[in-house]
Formats: C-alpha cells, sequence, structure tokens
C-alpha cells in the first residue's frame, strides 16, 4: 500500500504494525501465525518481498526470534511478531539479543493464559514484557500503544530507539487493538538520526579488524562490567525516554491510571466522573519501560489517591505503588483474562463513585 503525507486511511492496528514497519526500513520479518496477530505478518509476506525485503515464515517462533538476532548482527532492522504462547518461546533469543547489545522489534497483541488460555484480550503479559521474560537480569524497552494511530507511530519508535540504544524494544499491545479498526494518518518519514552500526558483523575486509558479536563474556571481570554497563543504559533510557498521557490531572483528588486499551474505557469513565462533579483525571503510560516513575511521583505529591484498572489480577499496580510517594493510596479494580469481555465505562466509573466516597 502507497501512502501520502497526511493521508487518512482505514487500517486494523495489526495492518498499522506492518505499515511503520516497512516505512521504518524493516527488510527482515520472521515470524509465525498465531492468533491475534496474524494479520501481521499477512500484510508482510505480501508487501515486503516488493521493497527487497526478507520474510520468512519460521519453522517455529525459537527459529524466528533467532533469525532477528542474525538479520540484526549483520545491521539490518529486523523484526517478529507473536502472541503470548510465542512470545514465551521468543525468551531465550531475546535474552541472547539483550546480552549480544542486538536492536530488534517484537510485537506482541496479548491474548488470554496461561498455557493456550484464549484468544481474547488480556494484558496479563505486562510482567513478562518489563521484567527481562528471560534469563540473565537484562530488560527491553516497552511501548503500550491505545490506538491504531499509536500502533503505527509506536512502531516506528521502537525501531529508532532500539537502534539507538541498541536494546530489543516491544510493541505491547492486546486483541482489541490489534483487531480494531480506526483512521489514521500514515506519514513517511526520513529515518531518525541513528549512530552507524558500525558493530556489525559484514566479514573481513583486508587489513580490517572483525566485529564478533555475541554474549559470552568469560574475561575477568567481564560479565560485571557489561551488567553495569547495561544498566547505565537503561537508566540513561528513563531518563529521556519515559512517555506519558495525562489528561485533567491538574486538580485531581483521584487520578485513574491504565494502559493500552483498557485507558480508553478509563478516560471514558473519568469524563463521566467530571460530568458528575468529580475531580478526577487520568494517567496513563505509554513507556511501560522505562516506566515512567518520577511522573507517578510528582502527581502523587498532590494527589494521594489512585485507582489502577488493568484487564488482569494486577500487575502494573505492583510498578504503580513502588512509583508514587509513601502516603499514596493505590486501590485496585481488574478484570482477569477469561471472561470474554471487556469492563465498560460504567463499570469503572462505579469504582470511581466507590473510591470518591471512601
Amino acid at each position: 500500500m502507497t501512502t501520502t503525507v497526511s493521508e487518512k486511511i482505514f487500517v486494523k492496528g495489526n495492518e498499522a504494525v506492518a505499515m511503520a514497519a516497512l516505512e521504518a526500513g524493516c527488510s527482515c520479518y520472521f515470524g509465525y501465525p498465531i492468533t491475534p496477530q496474524s494479520d501481521i505478518p499477512e500484510y508482510l509476506s505480501r508487501e515486503l518481498p516488493k521493497r527487497g525485503g526478507v520474510f520468512i515464515q519460521a519453522e517455529s517462533e525459537i527459529g524466528a526470534i533467532n533469525m532477528v538476532l542474525g538479520a540484526s548482527a549483520a545491521g539490518a532492522r529486523a523484526m517478529t511478531s507473536s502472541s503470548g504462547p510465542g512470545i514465551s518461546l521468543k525468551q531465550e533469543g531475546i535474552s541472547y539479543m539483550a546480552g549480544s547489545e542486538l536492536p530488534g522489534v517484537i510485537v506482541d497483541v496479548m491474548r488470554q493464559g496461561p498455557g493456550l488460555g484464549g484468544i481474547d484480550a488480556s494484558q496479563a503479559d505486562y510482567w513478562q514484557a518489563t521484567k527481562g521474560g528471560g534469563h540473565g537480569g537484562y530488560r527491553i524497552i516497552v511501548l503500550a500503544p491505545n490506538s491504531v494511530q499509536e500502533m503505527y507511530d509506536l512502531t516506528m519508535r521502537a525501531f529508532d530507539l532500539s537502534d539507538f540504544y541498541r536494546i530489543p524494544a516491544m510493541v505491547l499491545a492486546d486483541s482489541v487493538i490489534g483487531q480494531m479498526k480506526e483512521s489514521i494518518v500514515a506519514n513517511p518519514r526520513l529515518a531518525a538520526m541513528l549512530p552507524a552500526k558500525d558493530w556489525a558483523v559484514r566479514g573481513r575486509a583486508e587489513g580490517t579488524p572483525q566485529n564478533v558479536v555475541k554474549s559470552l563474556k568469560l574475561g575477568d571481570g567481564e560479565m560485571e562490567k557489561h551488567h553495569w554497563m547495561m544498566h547505565a543504559r537503561y537508566q540513561e533510557l528513563a531518563d529521556k525516554e519515559c512517555r506519558w498521557e495525562e489528561i485533567d490531572t491538574a486538580d485531581a483528588k483521584l487520578i485513574v491510571t491504565a494502559f493500552g486499551s483498557t485507558s480508553r474505557i478509563a478516560r471514558t469513565a473519568v469524563a463521566m466522573a467530571r460530568a458528575e462533579g468529580m475531580k478526577v483525571g487520568l494517567m496513563r503510560p505509554i513507556t511501560l519501560f522505562p516506566f515512567p516513575k518520577q511522573a507517578y511521583a510528582t502527581l502523587s505529591e498532590r494527589c494521594k489517591l489512585f485507582l489502577d484498572i488493568e484487564l488482569s489480577t494486577g500487575q502494573m499496580v505492583d510498578d504503580v505503588r513502588l512509583a508514587v510517594a509513601r502516603d499514596a493510596e493505590v486501590a485496585f479494580y481488574g478484570r482477569p483474562p477469561g471472561t470474554g469481555s471487556l469492563p465498560t465505562p460504567e463499570e469503572i466509573y462505579e469504582q470511581i463513585k466507590k473510591q470518591c466516597r471512601a
């Protein structure tokens, strides 16, 4: 699909991800079909080869992530996508990429679990995504869109951040955002100013040193030094790249916080509460790692009551409680995956009223 600047198009969230990957210069996609994200490989299988790129439906999710590792090591912008069970299988490869300082984009369109679970929406991959789902104490960049437009914009952003910091980046959505259709503005744009990939493996030319990409560190003190270097990079991310959205927080006595699709429902509930004269605001984290701790801490200096809403039994709520001031209270309301429905604005509005009365 060819688009022009500022042209509005009506697409699925998953299609927006694929379109953004092409515009961001992704030249290699490796994946395996799984509901509810299969529109992404379907789109790229058709469009990526037209641009001279490589599309491979791997034999497994394990094969796919290791192909991403290899393409990235050679300097290509590479990507994979899956849902919960497939993302679990990719964890070892993601850990190897993190340890090898390799960029790459992973898209997780969350479904119900654990195990095979179901194909309806869930937000219960939060821990896996934000805490380093594999071995070895690493972290990855995690971006959480709440609209089809953000599926497009944040996929582009994920490629740039991943290349700049040499850390794998994940776009963490769910089946609501992946499958819904909205109008978006698809703006082809020039690539961001990024460091040259002078570390990439390109073979050895005569008289030039050979690049080696690896995660094995056996020298005396080498692994400890590597860990502190990664830690410093994560801190730099936190200092420079945190993103969030605040709505009506300036005078709020209660701040509702949610991410992804749930934040859209919460926004409507907050508007309902405002219409009834309640001083309620919304805080939506966009970067889940790095988590916008300072933004929560600042809000909690003037507002001492938070209500965390999630499509799970509670995962992000741990980070909210750690981020706010110690004298702030964080209530939780969740809908566990598996009920087959999303919370309604009215349902969240009732929780808001309950907290405001407390």
